[in-house]
Order: C-alpha cells, then sequence, then structure tokens
C-alpha cells in the first residue's frame, strides 16, 4: 500500500468518522432542545454532553495526530528502502561492470593464447612439410641410385 493510498484511507475514515459525529452532534441537539423544553433543571446534563463533546472531540484530535505520526514513520521506512534499493542498484551495477571487465580480458586472453598457438602449430607444421619434402627428395635420390645399382649388377 502507498502512502498516497494509505493517506487516502485515512482520510476517508476521518471524513466518515466526523460525519458520525456530525451526526451524533444533530442527535445530541435534538435531544438538548428537548431537555430545554421540558425544563430547565437539568443544566448538568448539557454540561455532561459538553464534556462528552470535549472528549470526543479529543479523541477524533487524538486520533488525527497518531495518524499523522504514523503516516511521517512510514515516509521515513519508505525513504530508507529506496535509499537501500539504490545502493543494492549501484552495487550490482558495479559487479556487473567489473564482471564484463574481467570476460573481456578473458576473452582477450584466450584469443591471444589461440593466436600464438595457432602462430606455432603453422611454424611446426611448415617444419613437418619441409622435413617430409627433403626426405622424399632424399628417398627419391636413394630410389634412383638403388635402381642404377641394380641395373649395373644386373647387366653384368
Amino acid at each position: 500500500m502507498t502512502d498516497e493510498e494509505l493517506k487516502r484511507l485515512l482520510e476517508a475514515n476521518t471524513e466518515r468518522i466526523e460525519k458520525r459525529f456530525d451526526a451524533i452532534d444533530k442527535r445530541f441537539d435534538a435531544v438538548d432542545q428537548r431537555f430545554d423544553a421540558v425544563d430547565r433543571r437539568f443544566e448538568t446534563v448539557d454540561g455532561r454532553f459538553e464534556a462528552l463533546d470535549k472528549k470526543v472531540d479529543d479523541t477524533a484530535t487524538d486520533l488525527r495526530r497518531h495518524f499523522d505520526v504514523t503516516i511521517e514513520r512510514l515516509d521515513r521506512k519508505f525513504d530508507l528502502l529506496a535509499e537501500a534499493v539504490a545502493l543494492v542498484d549501484e552495487k550490482l551495477d558495479r559487479k556487473t561492470s567489473a564482471l564484463e571487465i574481467r570476460m573481456e580480458q578473458g576473452f582477450a586472453e584466450t584469443q591471444a593464447m589461440i593466436r600464438f598457438s595457432y602462430a606455432e602449430l603453422d611454424r611446426r607444421m611448415k617444419i613437418t612439410e619441409e622435413t617430409l619434402k627433403t626426405l622424399e627428395e632424399k628417398f627419391a635420390n636413394l630410389q634412383a641410385r638403388i635402381d642404377r645399382l641394380e641395373t649395373v649388377t644386373t647387366t653384368h
């Protein structure tokens, strides 16, 4: 329930209570008129009604003061809650930023390692290909020598 909703509820309740008090006041006025018409000896009843009216007014004032204090206290609590939410939001933003930076660094490091590994593998592959080519040439030379030797020995 928001502050505004609570205020509206309290004001509606206060208005309803005030209407009831107004209705009671009207009834008391009617009763007062009857008592005055019947006998002036009942002035003590008027005093009692006045005391009762004062008590009702004092109670309404106390209730209003209590509601106002409660609303102020709720306002402070909502303000504290809003501050806490803002702090959590800032902390989350900082953590997210730090995590993104770490991820970007990790990705960059991984890409650098892949490039280095690729370069190293490429270098080793070229050496292997060169070695294979040299071996193939030597093998071809040896094969040619063997073929000449066999030709020479078979003809003699």
